[in-house]
């Protein structure tokens, strides 16, 4: 029987917020490493809007409906934004990056996997409403980072602009999941492309933790 569209995004927020807290606990598991700074840390949040900036934009050509499109639009203005933001921080924490280049090493594998994807409602699932829930959750730990390393700078940055931005694209996708996920079929796209960005996210997050010392980092 298939759910309604209002119970089913209940269940899969509920579903989500199970992983979402997991993944904040893990994310200040441990102490960051001795090199690891807000410069340092703020330098990856670079990738991470950059990379939230190409996915909102590839996909806006490919997706049919306009309330979508508006969405993508909305979202690839806002995660550019924030790059720029992020970009005057570093700058006045002595860190040119004019010449930085986030994805020299590469896209990240969710990235790849994301510009794959194909179909409205995994995209949005995926994107607007779980990888931008991700990202308020790390961006919470973040901030708290950054008031005990005494930079209240950036965490004023993070809380009054970027993560209103976020929680903004969160609540998108949630409408427009009420909207798209309305059949099983499209239910079950929406879960099985949750699902695989929380999966991913969280063995992305440990594999940095274990190989670099890399904690409290921000998302986008």
């Amino acid at each position: 029987m298939t759910l309604s569209s209002e119970a089913f995004v209940a269940e899969l927020d509920a579903q989500n917020t199970e992983a979402l807290d997991r993944i904040a606990r893990a994310a200040c598991q441990g102490e960051p490493s001795d090199a690891m700074t807000v410069s340092k840390l703020l330098m990856l949040a670079l990738k991470n809007e950059l990379e939230a900036t190409e996915c909102a934009a590839a996909w806006l050509p490919t997706t049919p409906e306009v309330n979508v499109k508006l969405a993508l639009a909305r979202q690839a203005g806002d995660e550019a934004k924030h790059y720029r933001m992020i970009q005057a921080r570093l700058m006045e924490l002595g860190v040119d990056t004019a010449k930085h280049d986030p994805l020299a090493a590469g896209r990240s594998s969710l990235l790849t996997w994301l510009l794959s994807l194909e179909g409205t409602v995994a995209r949005v699932a995926a994107g607007q409403f779980t990888r931008e829930a991700l990202a308020v959750v790390r961006n919470a730990e973040f901030v708290k980072y950054c008031r005990v390393t005494g930079d209240e700078t950036t965490a004023r940055l993070y809380e009054e602009t970027i993560q209103p931005d976020e929680k903004h694209h969160h609540d998108l996708g949630r409408r427009l999941l009420l909207e798209l996920a309305t059949t099983d079929d499209a239910q079950a796209a929406a879960r099985e492309a949750s699902r695989k960005v929380l999966s991913m996210a969280e063995e992305l997050q440990e594999i940095a933790r274990l190989k670099a010392g890399i904690t409290r980092a921000p998302g986008c």
